[in-house]
């Protein structure tokens, strides 16, 4: 009986041989496959498919294993090599702002991620297989790409890494960072692979940056920066063609008061619709700017002589002429202009704006007219002032400064009624400085808060001190500026320093100007009616020479008017200016109020104003103002009769 038929079996060293080729084949397979997304693994796959099956050829040799096993093996290599290709390709997906392309030797496109697509505006199928200079570089470097990549490819000349503005589907720049990898560079076909990171965020940001250290941007004018670097530009050409040059310094009028009264809001339109107007007064070589708040700054060029930077100022004024529309409000808004001339006010671009700035303050101040033309006198003023303002510190802690008093004396009997207290400065080197000159200075510079304050606490301790004499029947009056009255601190000081030295509202009496009043905002009027209904005596001084409109004197709370000495010096022998102490005199009375004739200085001007019935004379033909020591000596001993003042 024939014997029945196996199936053939392979033999071992067959098998064996088998196996190690169909392992060697599929990770081969799998080094092919990931090759087309990591060329690099070309030859690293290569190497490990020989090694592999080199070892593997030993280990039969040595040992006899299951089939099994080697299945496993080969089942654990594939599923590696699977996930190896799927983390690749998930981190090159995975970069939304990483832009990846291939390119082959020829530069066309084997390789394009989404971040490409977003970046450059082509989808994958679109790229696929176009040439890298037809897709993303400009006109203008095509030569150049096309010539560095052949330098790599021919002669291994590496693209360094840089930033490029290339090309978006669109036409539009694409700003990136671009840093190249050739792949298989000594291989017949080389592989380029180009990461580009997307600048767009930080390019932006640099324009805004630039952008803000160069102009202001609310009236998207140059700022002070940028307006002294082109200005100093024109100078040079100024200087070469010999040609003149203004610059116009503007000061907006009243715009914090605008800005208070209808917000930040209606403030910022106002400034963007002024810019507007300042920019239709501009040639086309002329240069404009936004200083500050309220200030703009204009150069104008080519200036043949004065008449042409005076047609130029009349230019910028008219510009202000009509009112502005601020919302649903008509705006009527003034300019103050200093103007300095190069080259007779300067010769460099920072010294004429700061002259112009020297001239725009001193038109400010005037009343008549609202420009000004810089010259050499300003200048000195100002370095005077400034000078002044230092020795004003030094006095206030030298103790140069003290109060002299001058008696307000009774019309009538001739009695010393109370006295006011008026500032004197007695440097040490000698001297004395008028008050006309100081008390200005003050008032600009601020130290008029400090040296009132000083100016309080010394009336407090004088007062104190003559009541502890017996002196109690003298109201010493001390003058307070518009600019101290704004602090809404002061009458709180002013009541501790009565409190500290043991004094009463009546003890202390306070001088207002009628235009300090008439600005007056409510919480002032309420702090002034507090000391009023506690018995402090408060006076409108320099009555007619402000505002003088009668209708306000019934919403003071106020005890007495004091007329000016202007009308006291002329009334003798003008009848209008008599008229108008007569009516002052009438009205005060009839709102029941004391008045008081200032610049007493013959005896015919005090018979006149005994005649119109004022009630208290101050003057020097009574008494010149005094140190405190003399007034002391003074108070309640003089009696004024018909003839003058006796003992």
């Amino acid at each position: 009986m024939p014997a029945k038929s196996r199936p053939s079996r392979a033999t071992p060293s067959g098998r064996r041989s088998l196996d190690t080729l169909l392992l060697v084949g599929i990770l081969l397979g799998f080094t092919v496959l990931a090759s087309y997304v990591w060329p690099a693994a070309i030859p690293s796959g290569l190497a490990a498919c020989g090694a592999l099956g080199a070892a593997l050829l030993l280990y039969r040799r040595r040992k006899r294993r299951r089939f099994g096993e080697v299945s496993r093996q080969l089942v654990d290599v594939q599923r590696r090599h699977s996930e190896s290709e799927q983390r690749f390709r998930a981190l090159l997906e995975s970069l939304p702002k990483v832009a990846v392309q291939g390119y082959d030797r020829n530069r066309r496109v084997i390789y394009w991620n989404a971040a490409s697509s977003q970046l450059y505006g082509y989808l994958p199928e679109e790229a696929q297989g176009q040439l890298l200079e037809d897709l993303i570089i400009p006109e203008m470097m095509r030569e150049g790409v096309i010539q560095a990549h052949h330098d790599w490819v021919e002669q291994g000349r590496e693209i360094p890494a840089s930033e490029l503005e290339l090309r978006h589907k669109s036409g539009a720049p694409v700003a990136v960072f671009s840093h190249h990898v050739m792949l298989g560079e000594q291989t017949e076909d080389p592989l380029m692979f180009c990461v580009d990171v997307d600048l767009s965020v930080q390019k932006q940001a640099h324009r805004d940056l630039e952008f803000v250290t160069r102009f202001d941007t609310l009236t998207l004018l140059p700022n002070r920066r940028a307006f002294e670097t082109e200005l100093e530009a024109q100078l040079e050409g100024c200087r070469r063609q010999a040609h003149n040059l203004a610059v116009l310094f503007i000061d907006l009028d009243g715009f914090a008061e605008i800005n208070d009264a209808q917000g930040y809001a209606q403030g910022d339109m106002l400034l963007r619709q002024v810019a507007r107007r300042l920019r239709n007064c501009q040639r086309s070589s002329d240069l404009l700017s936004r200083f500050g708040s309220d200030e703009f700054v204009m150069a104008f060029g080519q200036l043949r002589d004065d008449n042409d930077a005076m047609r130029l100022v009349d230019k910028v004024l008219h510009a202000f002429l009509l009112p502005f529309q601020v919302g649903e409000r008509e705006v009527h808004i003034t300019a103050s202009l200093g103007i300095s001339l190069f080259p007779d006010n300067g010769t460099t671009a920072l010294e004429l704006i700061h002259n112009a700035d020297v001239a725009k303050n001193r038109a400010k101040l005037s009343t008549t007219q609202h420009y000004w033309f810089f010259n050499q006198k300003l200048q000195d003023e100002l370095v005077h002032e400034h000078q002044m303002v230092e020795r004003l510190q030094q006095a206030l802690r030298l103790g140069e400064l003290q109060l002299f008093y001058q008696p307000q004396v009774s019309a009538v009997s001739g009695r010393v009624e109370q006295v006011e207290a008026l500032l004197r400065w007695f440097p040490r080197e000698g001297g004395v400085v008028s008050p006309a000159e100081f008390i200005p200075v003050a008032e600009r510079s601020q130290l008029i808060e400090r040296i009132g304050d000083w100016v309080i606490e010394e009336a407090c301790r004088q007062r104190a001190e003559w009541k502890a004499e017996g002196l109690s029947d003298y109201r010493i009056d001390i003058n307070l500026s518009g600019r101290q009255v704004a602090h809404p601190e002061l009458f709180t000081r002013l009541e501790a320093a009565l409190e500290r030295h043991g004094l009463e509202p009546e003890d202390i009496g306070i001088e207002l100007t009628e235009n300090v009043l008439i600005k007056a905002n409510t919480g002032l009027l309420d702090n002034l009616r507090r000391l009023y209904h506690r018995g402090m005596k408060i006076a409108i001084d320099d009555f007619g020479t402000g505002y003088s409109s009668l209708s306000y004197l019934k919403l003071f709370p106020v005890t007495s008017l004091k007329v000016d000495r202007s009308f006291v010096h002329d009334a003798p022998d003008q009848p209008s200016d008599r008229a108008i102490m007569a009516a002052a005199v009438f009205i005060g009375h009839q709102l029941g109020l004391e008045v008081v004739a200032e610049g007493v200085e013959n005896e015919e001007q005090l018979e006149l104003v005994r005649d119109l019935g004022c009630d208290l004379v101050q003057g020097y033909y009574c008494f010149k103002p005094m140190a405190a020591e003399d007034t002391r000596r003074l108070l309640g001993a003089l009696v004024l009769d018909g003839d003058g003042l006796t003992n």
